[in-house]
């Protein structure tokens, strides 16, 4: 079992920065493959990122490349995803997601392949 607790939402004008935070607990999670999703108000959930269990890889939905970074910190048991040049398309509930097998490569991009979820922190861009 994984436990994920995200933190770090909040309201950001357009170009400006935030970073998020999850923090994990659960025998596996520092060896399991994580993902950030989000979700806009009348939309589908959407994949955002993606990294591998050890930090290596890392993969993006095409609408973030460039501007958002995920990375871990296994000793800290944390995951976070620096978000850049923010625009208003980017107001969500992001959550965190991990895979509940070890050692996975960072590429899931389908909310099946995750089988823990945080309960979601807010981000509001305003233009």
């Amino acid at each position: 079992q994984v436990q994920l607790l995200e933190s770090g939402g909040g309201l950001v004008q357009a170009g400006g920065s935030l970073r998020l935070s999850c923090a994990t607990a659960g025998r596996t999670a520092s060896r399991a493959a994580m993902g950030w999703f989000r979700q806009a108000p009348g939309k589908e959930r959407e994949f955002v990122a993606a990294i591998d269990w050890s930090g290596v890889s890392t993969y993006y939905a095409d609408s973030v490349k460039g501007r958002f970074t995920i990375s871990r910190d296994n000793a800290k048991n944390t995951v976070y995803l620096q978000m850049n040049s923010l625009k208003p398309d980017d107001t969500a509930i992001y959550y965190c997601a991990a895979e509940s097998r070890v050692y996975g490569l960072g590429r899931a991009t389908q909310q099946y392949e995750y089988a823990y979820w945080g309960q979601g922190t807010q981000v509001t861009v305003s233009s």
